[in-house]
Order: structure tokens, then C-alpha cells, then sequence
């Protein structure tokens, strides 16, 4: 009788919303691991037929915000490993990056309680190598309550107890919803980032449950605090983003692609400003939608 291969002793979770085109590739690369649960936002497609079909476990949960719809998970589902890593439906785990996981929990280095991944991302087709998308370190894997998500509608961070360290494998990330949902989804992210922008313009201080801000720190401290800076005092904003990837971080080196995705994140940072001063109008549109989360 041949022996079957041993599973890696981690649990991944697959949040999902209508993830029918994707999810299929994204199971498939997480058979070597130990526990495959599908986090589903009550989808209305093949979303859970797909994941059942694959031998996943299925928890669902009407989707609220990103960083409490993790929070609950983390906190409620019963794991059965002591590591869990975060997958999206639109990341591949490849050959490389699971056997080197396999080797850092079987090693289990009690000086680290998570690891940062670095996210190889494709549009259209073509890797952005350039404009500072890469390596764009994300923290995927971590020990069982360990970590938490900041308190923000989108783009909210993990925020770890305990030490951390870097994997050399990538993690890819290629989504095959096309333009059109890549509209749609910037357009609901823009909205929900110009709600946080309005927030922390409000205070000196990052609004509760945040990480802070610091000029001295590394990774999304800086970042959050640099982005602070530029919304209380850069001019013409979204001009200077598009200077910024494209030419200073050189996504010029991406070809038409590259230029193309430039150009896109450049107006998401124009939306993100025009939805900023729509908020400060007391009876727009936007602002009645957000009322209870700013005025809470």
C-alpha cells in the first residue's frame, strides 16, 4: 500500500465573496496543507459548491468590514493547527513557498510568532515589478492568537504580538474577474479609505484600535505616517502619486501595462480625494452612508 504524503500542519483560511472564477486555481495549490477552511461571505455563485468539491471546510458569515470579519474568524473558528495562513482567492501558494513553510513550522523557532510574505502581483497578465508594488511584505502566516487586525474599514493591517521574520518564496497574487470588477472594487475601496483618511485628519492621534504612526518605525507605521503628511499637505496629490510610482519608483519599467496600472492608482487616490471633501458636507450622499462608523 502506497503511504500518502504528509499534510503541512497549518490551517489556511480562504475568505471569499463570489469567488467562483478564482477559488478553483487557489484550492488547488492548497492540498499540501493540513486544514483548508473556505471563510465565505454568503455568496450567491458557485462559490461553496467549488470549495466543497475541493474538501474544504465552509463557515459562513454575512460580511460586516474587512478587518472584524477577520477578527471574528480568528477568534471563533476552531482551528486545528497551531499556525494559520491568510489566503486570498485570487493568491496561488506555490511548490516553493509551501515547502518552505512546511520547513519553518516544522522548525517552529520559538523567536518568531509570524512571517511576512512578499506579494508578487499581476495585471493583465504581467508581473508589476516596478512602481514599489514589489515586495509589498504582507504578514500571512502566524501562530493562533497572535494577531489581530487593526481597526479600519479597508487596508487594514495585521497587527502581531511577538516577533516576526521574512519567507524568500513569494506568494502570487493574479485575480480573473477582469476590469470591470477592478472598477467596481476601487471604487467601494475608495470610499471606504476617504472614511479613514476623514477620521484621522479629525484627530492628531490614530483613531482606537489603529496602529500608530511613526516617522521611525518600518513598514505600515512609516507608511501611515507618510500618508498622513501627504493628505494634511501635498498639494495636487494624486499628480505626485503618479510621479511617484511611475517615474521615481519606476514603474516605467513595466511597459504600457505598467503605465496603465500607474494610471489607475492614480485616480483611485483622486476618487479618495473627492470622496474626503465630499464627507465634510453634513447631508451628502456619502456621508449619510457613513454616519453611524464617523459619528460612533
Amino acid at each position: 500500500m502506497t503511504e500518502l504524503p504528509e499534510k503541512i500542519p497549518v490551517s489556511v483560511l480562504v475568505p471569499t465573496r463570489n469567488e467562483e472564477s478564482n477559488l478553483e486555481a487557489c484550492l488547488s495549490c492548497l492540498k499540501p496543507f493540513g486544514e483548508v477552511i473556505v471563510y465565505d461571505s454568503l455568496s450567491t455563485d458557485r462559490t461553496v459548491e467549488i470549495a466543497e468539491k475541493h474538501g474544504a471546510t465552509v463557515v459562513r458569515r454575512e460580511f460586516d468590514n474587512f478587518a472584524a470579519h477577520k477578527n471574528w474568524a480568528l477568534e471563533n473558528i476552531p482551528f486545528r493547527h497551531e499556525w494559520i495562513l491568510m489566503v486570498d482567492a485570487d493568491e496561488r501558494v506555490g511548490s516553493g513557498l509551501a515547502e518552505e513553510i512546511e520547513r519553518v513550522v516544522s522548525r517552529n523557532d520559538p523567536a518568531f510568532d509570524g512571517y511576512f510574505v512578499a506579494l508578487k502581483y499581476m495585471f493583465a497578465g504581467k508581473w508589476m515589478r516596478h512602481g514599489g508594488w514589489y515586495p509589498g511584505w504582507q504578514l500571512r502566516l502566524f501562530r493562533q492568537g497572535r494577531v489581530r487586525y487593526e481597526s479600519r474599514l479597508v487596508h487594514a493591517h495585521a497587527m502581531l504580538e511577538g516577533n516576526s521574520g521574512r519567507l524568500g518564496n513569494d506568494l502570487l497574487h493574479e485575480d480573473y474577474k477582469g476590469i470591470e470588477r477592478y472598477f467596481d472594487r476601487h471604487n467601494a475601496y475608495s470610499s471606504m479609505e476617504a472614511v479613514e483618511v476623514y477620521r484621522a485628519l479629525a484627530s492628531q492621534a490614530a483613531p482606537s484600535g489603529q496602529i500608530e504612526p511613526s516617522l521611525f518605525s518600518t513598514g505600515p507605521k512609516r507608511r501611515r505616517y507618510l500618508k498622513s503628511l501627504a493628505y494634511r499637505y501635498l498639494p495636487f496629490r494624486p499628480l505626485f502619486k503618479f510621479l511617484w510610482l511611475y517615474v521615481f519608483r519606476g514603474g516605467f519599467l513595466d511597459g504600457r501595462i505598467g503605465f496603465r496600472f500607474c494610471l489607475l492608482h492614480t485616480f483611485y487616490e483622486y476618487q479618495v480625494s473627492l470622496k474626503i471633501e465630499e464627507l465634510r458636507d453634513p447631508g451628502s450622499p456619502l456621508r449619510r452612508k457613513y454616519r453611524e462608523y464617523l459619528d460612533g
